[in-house]
């Protein structure tokens, strides 16, 4: 597994983080969770890929159909 997918999951939590913080200070606290819920999703998928790879190589690799 490379560091690079852990770096920029890290990177997307401290921005999300950050900005979801700048703008429930300034008063716009649904922007703000709608912030905080697409950084999750963007996660997500980068989460959701990774284990589809991991599946794929797990199939080629015991010959599975």
């Amino acid at each position: 597994m490379n560091v690079d997918v852990l770096f920029k999951i890290a990177g997307i939590g401290i921005v999300i983080s950050i900005l979801s913080k700048v703008l429930d200070e300034a008063g716009r606290k649904e922007q703000a969770q709608m912030t905080t819920l697409v950084g999750v999703v963007i996660v997500l998928m980068m989460v959701i890929q990774l284990i589809s790879q991991l599946f794929a190589n797990v199939k080629s690799m015991f010959q599975l159909y």
